[in-house]
C-alpha cells in the first residue's frame, strides 16, 4: 500500500468518525423519509401526466369518430341524390379519419397500460413510505429513550461531561476551603504563640503594657505562694515577709546614724 493510499484511508476514517460523532440518526431518518415523499410525489405527478395524455387521446378519438360518422352520413345522402362522386370523396375522407382513429386507439392502449403500471408503482411506493414512517417513528422513539437513559446513567455515575465539570468544580471548592481553613488555623496559632505580630491595628500603649506586666507578675507571685503552701514552706505571705525585712533594715540604718 502506497503512502497516498494510507493517508487517504486515515483521512476517510477520521472523517467517518467525525461524522458519526455529529450525526443524529433521527435527522437522517427524517431526511430519508422526506426524500421518499418527494419520490412518491414525482410518481403521482407522472400518473397524473399519463392520465391527462390518455384523456386527451380519448377526446381526439371521439372527435374523429364524430367526423367519421358525419362523413358516412354525407356519403349516403350524396349517393341517394345520384352524386356518386361526392359519395366516393366522403368515403375517402372517412377512411383517412379511420386510420387516425386506429392509431390513436393504439396510443390510448399504450397510455392506459403505462398509467396502470405507474398507478401500481405509486400504490406500492405509498405502502413502503407508510411502513418506513412507522418504523422511523419507532426508531426515533427508541433512540430518544436510549439517549435519555444514557444521560441519566452517566449523570448517576458521574462520567458525563456536564457532571464531570460539576464534580471538578465541587472538588476545587472543597480543596480551596480546606486550604483556607488550614491557613487560618496556622495564623491563629502563630498569633497566640507570639511568633506573629498582630497588625490589625489593636496595638497596646505603654500604660496598658505596664498594667499587663503587673498583672502577670502578681499572678506569678500568687502561684509561687500557693506552691510554697502546698510544700509546707509557707506560713505567711511571702510578699509581707519581704516588706518586713526591708523595714527592719531601714530602722537599723537610722539607729546607726543617730549614734
Amino acid at each position: 500500500m502506497s503512502v497516498f493510499q494510507r493517508l487517504s484511508m486515515v483521512f476517510k476514517s477520521k472523517a467517518s468518525k467525525a461524522l458519526d460523532s455529529v450525526e443524529d440518526p433521527r435527522e437522517t431518518l427524517d431526511y430519508s423519509y422526506q426524500k421518499q415523499l418527494e419520490l412518491l410525489q414525482k410518481v403521482r405527478r407522472g400518473v397524473a401526466d399519463v392520465a391527462t395524455s390518455r384523456k386527451r387521446v380519448e377526446l381526439q378519438i371521439q372527435q374523429l369518430e364524430q367526423q367519421s360518422g358525419k362523413l358516412e352520413t354525407q356519403s349516403r345522402s350524396a349517393l341517394e341524390q345520384g352524386r356518386e362522386d361526392l359519395a366516393r370523396e366522403a368515403l375517402t375522407r372517412r377512411s383517412g379519419l379511420q386510420s387516425q382513429v386506429d392509431g390513436l386507439k393504439e396510443q390510448h392502449e399504450q397510455l392506459q397500460g403505462e398509467e396502470q403500471k405507474l398507478t401500481l408503482a405509486a400504490q406500492r411506493l405509498q405502502a413502503k413510505v407508510d411502513s418506513f414512517r412507522t418504523r422511523k417513528e419507532t426508531i426515533k422513539a427508541n433512540y430518544t429513550a436510549a439517549q435519555a437513559q444514557t444521560q441519566v446513567s452517566e449523570a448517576f455515575s458521574g462520567i458525563s461531561e456536564e457532571m464531570g465539570d460539576v464534580g471538578m468544580a465541587v472538588q476545587r471548592a472543597e480543596d480551596k476551603t480546606s486550604e483556607m481553613q488550614a491557613r487560618a488555623g496556622a495564623v491563629d496559632e502563630l498569633l497566640e504563640s507570639g511568633a506573629l505580630d498582630d497588625v490589625t491595628g489593636s496595638s497596646k500603649d505603654d500604660i496598658q503594657s505596664e498594667l499587663d506586666r503587673m498583672a502577670s507578675t502578681g499572678g506569678v507571685e500568687l502561684e509561687l505562694e500557693k506552691m510554697k503552701q502546698e510544700l509546707g514552706q509557707g506560713g505567711g505571705n511571702g510578699a509581707s515577709q519581704i516588706e518586713s525585712g526591708s523595714g527592719d533594715q531601714a530602722q537599723s540604718n537610722r539607729q546607726g546614724e543617730g549614734s
